[in-house]
């Protein structure tokens, strides 16, 4: 008699959890289509968390304390590495710092390197599409 009540806990019991893995399994699936169609439309995510780091601009940039990316993305990465280092190192858990904390302002530097390194290399493509392609020709005497 109580081997059938434990083997109807343990049937049913595999049930709930079955279904539950199945759901949990069609949303991350949903959730990851939906982010790669709004990533392929080219909707930026500077609202949203990016998939990388988890992590929104205005949070990296609140973080480091670096103004948003602008057109001057080489003077804004110089102070971001600044900051980044001078925080980074404050934080070193030998000097009694926090391995959060730490972690924190490394997913801040890489969100706004993912923000602004797209924008220096184009404007580093134009600049050589300005400067055009003059190849140095050496004629023989």
């Amino acid at each position: 008699m109580a081997y059938r009540l434990i083997t109807q806990v343990v049937v049913v019991g595999s049930r709930v959890l079955g279904r539950a893995f199945a759901e949990a399994y069609k949303q991350a699936a949903a959730s990851s289509q939906y982010q790669r169609a709004q990533q392929k439309n080219g909707n930026s995510t500077t609202g949203r968390a990016s998939l990388t780091s988890g992590m929104t601009l205005d949070e990296a940039c609140k973080i480091l304390d670096v103004n948003k990316p602008a057109d001057g993305a080489q003077a804004n990465m110089e102070e971001v590495m600044e900051r980044f280092k001078r925080l980074f190192d404050a934080n070193d858990p030998e000097k009694g710092g926090s391995f959060y904390l730490q972690s924190k302002i490394v997913r801040a530097r890489e969100r706004l390197e993912a923000e602004i390194r797209p924008k220096m290399e184009q404007k580093q493509a134009e600049e050589e599409v300005k400067e055009g392609w003059n190849p140095k020709i050496y004629k023989d005497r």
